[in-house]
């Protein structure tokens, strides 16, 4: 992904049960825990946490594994 992803912007990503949409809750840093998830974002590859449309849970993502709607 070349384009810069910011917070609420829409996405699509897949999963094993196919394509999910939904949209940007943050971008993250620095280490966190989400959903007793670590995520290990930095300055130069930060993470993604995106909320399911279809779920409404938080996951997160690599800018390489989103794709912007």
């Amino acid at each position: 992904m070349s384009e810069k992803l910011k917070q609420g912007d829409r996405v699509a990503w897949n999963t094993s049960q196919g394509t999910t949409h939904g949209a940007i809750e943050r971008v993250v840093t620095r280490t966190i825990m989400i959903d007793g998830t670590k995520l290990k974002g930095g300055v130069n590859e930060p993470v993604y946490v995106v909320r399911s449309d279809k779920t409404g849970r938080r996951a997160g993502h690599k800018a390489g594994a989103l794709r912007k709607l």
